[in-house]
């Protein structure tokens, strides 16, 4: 019987590295991608046969595909993308996301790959009518969908599944808001939690998303590989809440300071270039932008049932999530110190 080779891209990423560890804990054995000199992969599990390499350099990729055909099966889960909320346009955005997906394909052809499952987004499914559910679509058009990172999604989910067929089969599953633990680098969302804990956060914004716990989307995504139907697509995500609701959730399972200030949309609007530029100065991912306020605007009930009946998907709840976050975060020394007690004194001097 062949041994099955787990081959992931992006495996020093949030979802990446959670994936390669859960499939090595398991004792299963497991490749992962990650870019030269990426200080992420040292939190890597020591079993994983780690190659660097980058998707946008074919070259490059040739020890991570190689594999003895007979004793050994390869499966591919394409994480490796640029998650962003920028607004304004981005070349490498469309280089990774898109050139980059196209080359993990060919590659994966050339190299005989049976199996992939190709992580996309909920961005690149059309968006529905305030109030409606958004579940699977076929359709996948950069004109349907707003903003650069949905349109450079959205283009390569066509072309994966373009390319399904006898001898490669492919599946592709659209995660909602990623969030949890295990997030070594700087993800917009998970620099909103250490902005919460760490007391600069003041005030929230109307609106809300659909927020999915990392590991839920990382059992959805192994499950795909043997339950998931090629050329078939799967939502992954929870459900849906109000920023105030998510932070209200954050302060419950924290014990922090409860945030009260909810500003108007046109007020943070008016300000999300600046909340960009201030950002970019301190080499930190912006709390919002123009693009992100829309988005917070936009229909966000998506339906997981899908995933649910197909791939035995169950997302726990987000307490949960955030529980296991703020201990990551302070295990992690990502928050500081100083700020939590300082925080502390200040509640201990007023229930006085």
């Amino acid at each position: 019987m062949k041994e099955r080779v787990w081959l992931i891209t992006g495996a020093a990423g949030h979802l990446g590295s959670v994936i390669a560890n859960m499939l090595a804990q398991k004792g299963e054995r497991v490749r992962g991608l990650v870019l030269p000199n990426d200080q992420n992969a040292r939190f890597l599990h020591t079993d994983i046969e780690l190659i660097e390499g980058d998707v946008c350099i074919p070259r490059t990729l040739i020890p991570f595909f190689a594999y003895d055909p007979q004793t050994q099966i390869p499966v591919l889960i394409h994480a490796a993308g640029i998650v962003s909320i920028s607004s304004k346009s981005n070349a490498a955005l469309f280089r990774v996301n898109v050139e980059g997906t196209q080359n993990i394909v060919h590659m994966c052809k050339q190299y005989q790959v049976p199996r992939m499952i190709y992580v996309s987004s909920v961005h690149a499914i059309p968006e529905k009518k305030r109030g409606e559910v958004i579940t699977e679509s076929d359709v996948f058009d950069p004109d349907l969908v707003r903003g650069q990172y949905a349109k450079s999604k959205a283009i390569a989910t066509k072309y994966v599944l373009s390319q399904s067929g006898t001898g490669f089969s492919v599946s592709v599953v659209h995660p909602s808001g990623i969030i949890g633990p295990g997030d070594h680098g700087n993800a917009h969302l998970t620099q909103l939690v250490i902005d919460y804990l760490s007391g600069r956060l003041y005030a929230c914004v109307k609106g809300g998303y659909d927020f999915v716990d990392v590991r839920d989307v990382a059992k959805g995504i192994i499950s795909c590989v043997d339950r998931g139907e090629n050329g078939g697509s799967y939502i992954l995500s929870n459900r849906f809440y109000e920023i105030r609701s998510f932070l209200d959730v954050l302060q419950s399972v924290s014990q922090g300071k409860k945030i009260k200030t909810v500003l108007p949309m046109w007020l943070a609007k008016a300000t999300a270039p600046l909340s960009e530029w201030y950002y970019r100065r301190l080499k930190q991912p912006p709390l919002y932008t123009l693009y992100s306020l829309k988005t917070l605007e936009s229909n966000g009930l998506f339906s997981h049932k899908k995933a649910d009946d197909a791939l035995f998907y169950h997302p726990r709840p987000l307490e949960n999530t955030l529980r296991d976050m703020t201990s990551f975060l302070k295990q992690t020394d990502r928050i500081k110190e100083k700020a939590l007690v300082k925080r502390k004194q200040k509640k201990l001097q007023y229930q006085r």
